[in-house]
């Protein structure tokens, strides 16, 4: 077992621990965070055994996970044996060291506390977000029948009130982000501040990735909402979106999510993952909560 910082390791080729978790355990996504995002005073800590990859970096907080809550959906390590590289990190820190393992499946979580144990560690687990995801079946009407009956009528309603106040709208699949960064600039509070310039250098390299999807949602032309996610074998997961407030009253986000489920629907994709956070539209549209924990330790 060693502790480095080559992120050229073929430990990121093993499969993460638990399925369904997109680009978020891989080498790509994870150091193109640690590109814009590492703090100046963070240790980049890959802690690998022969089966098994953990992602630590080390700060004077204590040791995390690489990839911040906020940007990181899920964290998970890869491999076989995880259990046993946990301890041996455990043993590898200074005494008092604190451990701060945050958007944990259970399956990492399960293997990651096994290892806290394995180290005679007490530890806290605690659920500290959810995420959300739609399991999608064979076509549209299906999935809309599969919806509770005042949601499956508002959907439709919100749908028709779009074509009757915008027009026919038309779903597109772009690399440009431009239309993305500037409909999520016109959004009011947190939202619109979010998309920083450094933030947006971000979403650039992550736009480079293989998996990256962005989506428009036109009318004429004009884009009145966005998304920006991956897909994979696995299934697709909405990284973000946004949508022009000008337009709110003919619920532009909500038709854009519809329009792209009937379309990864038709593309045979069976996984619609909203990621982070409960918010009710995603009940609406059908998805069930996914516990994400968090495990705190002091070595």
């Amino acid at each position: 077992m060693r502790l480095h910082s080559d992120w050229s390791t073929a430990g990121f080729l093993l499969a993460p621990a638990a399925a369904g978790v997109g680009p978020f355990a891989k080498r790509e996504f994870l150091s193109i965070w640690w590109q814009h995002f590492a703090p100046s005073d963070g240790e980049l800590l890959l802690a690998e055994s022969a089966t098994a990859l953990l992602p630590l970096w080390r700060g004077p907080g204590g040791i995390s996970l690489v990839g911040h809550e906020d940007l990181a959906d899920y964290h998970v390590p890869l491999g076989t044996g995880v259990a046993e590289l946990m301890a041996w990190v455990v043993g590898q820190a200074r005494p008092g060291t604190p451990l701060r393992l945050d958007s944990l499946p259970a399956e990492a979580a399960d293997s990651m506390g096994a290892g806290l144990e394995q180290a005679g560690c007490d530890y806290q687990r605690v659920t500290h977000e959810v995420a959300m995801v739609l399991e999608l079946p064979a076509s549209f009407p299906a999935y809309a029948a599969s919806l509770e009956k005042k949601h499956r009528h508002e959907l439709a309603r919100k749908r028709r009130r779009f074509q009757t106040r915008l027009g026919a709208p038309a779903l597109v699949e772009t690399t440009d982000l431009a239309a993305f960064v500037r409909l999520h600039r016109l959004a009011p509070g947190r939202k619109g501040s979010f998309m920083t310039p450094a933030m947006e250098a971000f979403f650039a390299d992550l736009a480079g990735l293989s998996q990256t999807r962005i989506h428009l949602l036109e009318v004429e032309g004009m884009a009145v909402a966005a998304s920006f996610g991956f897909l994979d074998a696995d299934g697709y997961y909405l990284y973000n979106s946004a949508y022009d407030p000008g337009v709110g009253e003919a619920s532009p986000g909500v038709v854009l999510l519809a329009e792209m489920i009937d379309r990864l629907i038709g593309a045979g994709v069976t996984r619609f993952d909203f990621l982070k956070g409960d918010e009710a539209y995603k009940h609406q549209l059908g998805a069930l909560s996914r516990p994400l924990y968090r495990l705190q330790a002091t070595t």
